[in-house]
């Protein structure tokens, strides 16, 4: 076959892919006879009104503050900030109790094990680090237990699974399923065509999780096939910010088109949108209350809105918007 027959071939190959979706769309379409919000505001009342107010400050130096993890004790909080450090911070009492010194400060990310005394972080040298807080030498001082190689870009994001493997996301459009202590690529997760920025493992079966990228696309992934075995469409930029539902049957995402938009696993669709009327600012993160009933939603222009799941409608949305405030 000459090169210009099999780019004829691509093309014809592409233009069957599109219209086989475009009929599974409508098919949904068909099926969809209501919405969530619909439903759910003729019979579900409105979620109690929230507040919220600042409990502490954690200090850390000027630089950014690039990333936040809560151990599994819902008291402590690892911090990842580009001045070269992660810290571990006890949030009732607002002080420090560990702090990591990095060999690189462009750092995007960290996680903290199940176990809680394990941690990692990953940034701009492409690598995932490991550190074991058991092994510290002294308050500002923990050696490198681990260095996780193989990814083309930086990582953008990690995850534990339980205490003997690490997931990653990176720039090179890859998410990779780590052993720790091989310091082995076990999977890796191809499918996106951009920078992958955010996964989440499902709580309910930890086969799963999902990755947001700069492709516009969500996709969830079975760690037992290795395959991407859902695409979620519906954004019109980068996915920047991906979290499960607590019950695993449902995930949100966040956009650089100031959306966020819950999905089902079970419908294979987009169930509802928030935020896309009442804001142009980019989504930064975002996160489930325990019932899932609200979704907290972070925002490039440092403000915080809180969306009733059900009804679409936003519950709180805080007017301090200093950075830190």
């Amino acid at each position: 076959m000459t090169f210009s027959a099999l780019q004829d071939a691509i093309v014809s190959q592409r233009d069957v892919s599109e219209q086989l979706k475009a009929r599974i769309a409508s098919q949904k379409d068909i099926m969809a006879d209501t919405s969530l919000r619909t439903l759910a505001l003729a019979s579900v009342p409105p979620a109690p009104a929230l507040s919220m107010k600042r409990r502490a400050v954690l200090k850390t130096q000027r630089a950014k503050v690039a990333s936040i993890a809560w151990a599994p004790d819902d008291v402590h909080l690892l911090s990842a900030s580009q001045d070269g450090f992660l810290i571990l911070w006890d949030t009732q009492t607002a002080l420090k109790e560990q702090a990591v010194a990095l060999r690189m400060g462009w750092v995007l990310t960290c996680a903290v094990s199940p176990a809680g005394d394990i941690v990692a972080s990953g940034g701009l040298d492409n690598v995932c680090t490991i550190f074991d807080l058991k092994q510290k030498t002294n308050e500002v001082s923990v050696p490198v237990a681990h260095e996780l190689h193989g990814h083309n870009a930086f990582v953008s994001d990690c995850l534990f699974r339980g205490e003997a493997e690490v997931l990653t996301s990176s720039g090179d459009g890859t998410c990779a399923l780590w052993d720790v202590q091989s310091e082995c690529m076990t999977q890796s997760f191809e499918g996106h065509i951009g920078d992958v920025m955010s996964i989440s493992f499902s709580k309910q079966n930890p086969n799963l999780f999902v990755s947001g990228a700069c492709d516009d696309l969500a996709m969830l992934w079975d760690t037992r096939t290795g395959r991407s075995e859902q695409t979620f469409t519906g954004h019109s930029r980068d996915v920047n910010a991906v979290c499960f539902f607590p019950d695993g049957q449902a995930f949100a995402t966040g956009s650089d088109d100031a959306s966020c938009r819950l999905y089902d696993l079970r419908a294979r669709r987009e169930l509802a949108a928030y935020g896309q009327l009442s804001t142009t600012s980019p989504v930064t993160s975002l996160d489930f209350t325990h019932s899932g009933r609200v979704l907290v939603v972070a925002y490039d222009d440092n403000r915080i809105h809180m969306w009733d799941t059900l009804r679409g409608e936003r519950n709180f949305c805080n007017t301090d918007k200093r950075a830190g405030g």
